[in-house]
């Protein structure tokens, strides 16, 4: 029965061994594909790595060359400081550079630790990665053990079935055959689709594989690019380090020779100034922004109001003066001190007492005074800072006057050079004269007055005319005034006898006008004009 059977019935190949083939090829290349890419992974995270590491240790590089920069440029401005001090300077400037220096190597060190531990840190990554790779392969194997025991299995049943086959009764090894056939036929097609299914898994499975290498292979030829290019980078970056280096380290000696040659320079300057000194010249002493902004912090400058200084030798009447342009008496509440000796060792801020006056007045202490010479006194008082400046003197026009208007020029600040006390020095004339008290008035008595203010007017006209020419300056106006005349004119009273006391109220006015109120120069001729007529009015001139 079964030789008729197999007639119709040929037998076909055992399909088993085609897909273990299959299976095998399919896992192998599976395997080779799995084990490229994690190859692949693992040399770029290595690589990248690397190159992060190497581009810190770039960044810690350029870090430690700006720091040099920087404490270069640090001892090129210390070289820079004042004459006397610059060899000082430039030994704390390289102190500094050394401990920049110093600072950069320890940093620099850090950063080589740095970079020792991200590459044991990688080591560690790609021990890790060869741990996963061994337990993928131990899975693998596993997997391959079941299949060839389930395949072991397979032939067992199949063997039991023939036997079975062969055991049964000769009537129904008809039917019995054509079943077994017919299980046969479907664990063939069975195994059929399953090989189909298991080829078209692995030839899917080996072209991702091939794809996943092909990437990794581009992948890998980018890092090696990015690499040799960080490469070169890091090289030219050292290069550029070691050229700025030597730029740094040649402008450090630049530096230093030219503090060297400005210690020399400042050496003979010194010995320069001293020599005029000694011989007569005044040295030119410019002060520096600290100094103006002290000075206008200690007299309580505003920019709103007028700030007049009177300056000169000492017990020549400024604050008389001052006290006859606030309107007061020197015995009045609110006064400026007064007295035979000099009564100020500081400078005195005098505000106008009436507030709608935007006048202050600064009483100056005498040059007489204080222990310094007459060319320091302008910047040793600050008179710099003031918008104008009276120079009163009351017997001689000295050398301390000369140096404030010398200095005022520089600054460009207006200048009223002032004669006191007119009364008292017009009536010491006219008892030179021959005129006594006891004599009464009358015409004699104001013909002397006349003829001796005349001789006082122009003898002292031609006094500081001479001293300025001497002293080289373009000449200036003298006002000759008395404080109780002056006192007068401000408080709108008849005064007697007025010389310049109207005058140089008026020119004052227009100062402040101009230069505080921003106003054109016919608003202010007008209004001084008024104040001029109203005063001259009440005055009776």
């Amino acid at each position: 029965m079964g030789a008729w059977f197999s007639q119709f019935w040929p037998e076909k190949p055992n399909p088993s061994l085609v897909e273990i083939e299959a299976r095998q090829r399919a896992e192998a290349a599976a395997e080779k594909a799995r084990k490229d890419v994690e190859i692949a992974h693992a040399n770029q995270e290595s690589q990248q790595k690397a190159m992060e590491a190497q581009q810190a240790a770039q960044a810690q590089a350029y870090q430690e060359m700006t720091a040099m920069l920087q404490a270069e440029r640090a001892a090129s401005e210390t070289a820079q400081a004042q004459a006397h001090e610059e060899m000082m300077a430039m030994i704390q400037a390289e102190r500094a550079a050394n401990e920049a220096r110093l600072k950069a190597e320890i940093e620099a060190h850090a950063s080589r630790e740095e970079a020792r531990q991200r590459a044991a840190e990688a080591e560690d990554e790609r021990k890790r990665a060869a741990a996963i790779q061994e337990q993928i392969e131990k899975e693998t194997r596993a997997a391959q053990e079941h299949t060839k025991k389930l395949e072991q299995a397979a032939n067992e049943e199949k063997r039991k079935a023939e036997v079975a086959i062969a055991q049964a009764q000769a009537h129904k090894e008809m039917m019995a055959m054509f079943r077994a056939e017919r299980a046969a036929n479907e664990a063939r097609s069975l195994a059929e689709a399953a090989a189909r299914a298991a080829n078209e898994e692995a030839k899917q499975r080996a072209t991702e594989a091939e794809e996943e290498r092909k990437r990794a292979v581009a992948l890998q030829e980018r890092i090696k690019e990015e690499t040799q290019a960080a490469q070169e980078h890091t090289k030219k970056m050292e290069e550029a380090a070691k050229e700025e280096r030597r730029k740094a380290e040649e402008a450090a000696n630049a530096s230093k020779k030219a503090a060297e040659e400005k210690v020399r320079e400042a050496n003979v300057a010194r010995e320069e100034a001293e020599g005029k000194l000694a011989q007569g010249i005044q040295p030119l002493v410019t002060p520096t922004p600290d100094e103006v902004s002290h000075n206008k912090q200690l007299a309580q400058y505003r920019e709103d109001l007028f700030h007049i200084a009177v300056a000169g030798t000492a017990g020549g009447g400024k604050s008389s003066l001052i006290n006859a342009f606030r309107g007061l008496r020197n015995n009045d509440i609110g006064a400026a001190a007064t007295g035979v000796i000099e009564t100020t060792t500081a400078i005195v801020r005098c505000p106008d007492p009436n507030p709608d006056y935007s006048y202050v007045w600064y009483d100056v202490p005498g040059a007489g005074t204080l222990k310094i010479p007459d060319w320091q006194y302008f910047n040793s008082q600050g008179l710099y800072i003031y918008d104008c400046i009276i120079v009163l003197f009351n017997d001689r026009f000295t050398a301390t006057e000369i140096a404030v208007l010398t200095n005022c020029r520089r600054f460009k600040i207006p200048t009223y050079i002032v004669r006191s006390k007119a009364d008292s020095h017009i009536r010491d004339l006219m008892k030179d004269e021959g005129y006594n008290s006891d004599d009464g008035g009358g015409d004699k008595k104001k013909k002397l007055y006349q003829a001796a203010s005349q001789k006082f007017i122009q003898q002292t006209r031609q006094s500081v005319k001479d001293n300025l020419e001497n002293a080289k300056m373009p000449d200036q106006r003298v006002y000759i005034v008395s404080n109780e005349t002056m006192l007068s004119v401000v408080k709108e009273e008849r005064p007697r006898k007025v010389i310049d006391e109207i005058e140089l109220l008026s020119d004052l006015i227009w100062a402040a006008q101009a230069r505080r109120l921003g106003c054109s120069e016919a608003l202010v001729a007008t209004t001084v004009k008024k104040m001029l007529q109203s005063i001259r009015a009440n005055s009776g001139i």
